[in-house]
């Protein structure tokens, strides 16, 4: 079971030097891992240094669990990311073709500040802050992974959504030329990827825009540059390399659930108690690393009861 901690102040988390020990740790590992297997992840990609440095020098860990953390190399190799392709090692693989840098997101819609910011508008003046969350794929798999960014609500309160935002739509990019899984004309997704929240999903401080993880900046194929992680849903309902955040009136129509709405419903939220169509969900297959792979129960949202207050009255068996 894990043991999760939201501090309410820096005083409240891991001493300094005791958290600058574990992330050595957690480098040296991924690095001989790294080495023995295949070229660096992070080398071949092209992140500026003023985002590496501002990753590395992070310390206030947020969100914390007392689970193994899966092993860096498998958290950057096995992954869904359809913009290059649908094979587990396709975003890896391919990822050096992609290069996301610099950045833009849009921020639209239902809101009286909109605007265009940066990457490093959206995060140079910010604190960073380190959050290790399970990760639950749709598919019963999942990971623990520690992720640097900032709070999503911190930054969506700084457009000032009106009063008709009930939703908020996140918009991933489309670059034909450097992600082939978008110029594959056998792919049954019309681009761009969509995904939405309700506002209040978007709002609660479990909402989280990650720049970094493993204390370096994001992969390609994990999301690079900016990412959405909504750790109590299936893990497609965290977008990836985001290029517009658009307030809505209405639910969204999203990727997933135009695709196949019998399967993927617009929650998603992580539910022991109703089974995916061609499988169950009560459990799931632990990503650890090294080849260990733990079947473990599946907590409902994912363990992160606190959300639980969202959805009171709500049949979720119905509202999948």
């Amino acid at each position: 079971m894990a043991k999760l901690v939201l501090p309410d102040t820096e005083n409240d988390v891991t001493p300094k030097p005791l958290f600058l020990n574990r992330r050595t740790i957690i480098k040296s590992a991924g690095a001989a891992l790294l080495a023995s297997a295949a070229p660096s992840i992070l080398a071949s990609q092209s992140a500026p240094s003023w985002l590496s440095q501002k990753i590395s020098n992070t310390v206030f860990r947020g969100v914390t669990t007392d689970e193994a953390v899966t092993d860096q190399y498998d958290a950057t190799r096995y992954n869904n990311f359809y913009e290059f392709g649908t094979g587990k090692d396709d975003p890896a693989k391919y990822a050096d073709e992609f290069n996301p840098y610099p950045w833009q997101i849009s921020v639209e819609g239902e809101c009286d500040a909109p605007g265009v910011l940066s990457l490093e508008d959206l995060i140079v003046s910010k604190s960073l802050e380190e959050r290790i969350y399970r990760l639950r794929c749709v598919e019963a798999w999942s990971m623990v992974i520690p992720w640097t960014g900032i709070e999503l609500g911190s930054l969506l309160k700084r457009f000032k959504p009106n009063s008709r935002a009930k939703y908020v739509v996140f918009e991933s990019v489309v670059r034909e030329e450097e992600l082939r899984g978008q110029r594959d004309r056998f792919s049954f997704i019309d681009w761009p990827y969509v995904e939405g929240l309700r506002i209040d999903e978007a709002m609660h401080s479990l909402s989280f825009l990650a720049v970094g993880m493993y204390g370096e900046p994001l992969p390609n194929q994990n999301g690079a540059p900016i990412r959405l992680l909504v750790p109590w849903k299936y893990g497609f309902k965290s977008s990836k390399s985001i290029v517009k955040i658009k307030f809505v009136e209405s639910e969204p129509n999203t990727t997933w659930n135009l695709a196949n709405p019998k399967e993927y419903g617009f929650y998603s939220n992580v539910n022991p108690n109703r089974p995916h169509p061609r499988w169950t969900q009560a459990t799931e297959r632990r990503i650890t690393g090294q080849g260990k792979i733990e079947r473990i129960p599946t907590q409902m949202f994912n363990g992160y009861d606190q959300v639980a207050s969202l959805y009171e009255g709500m049949d979720l068996k119905k509202f999948y």
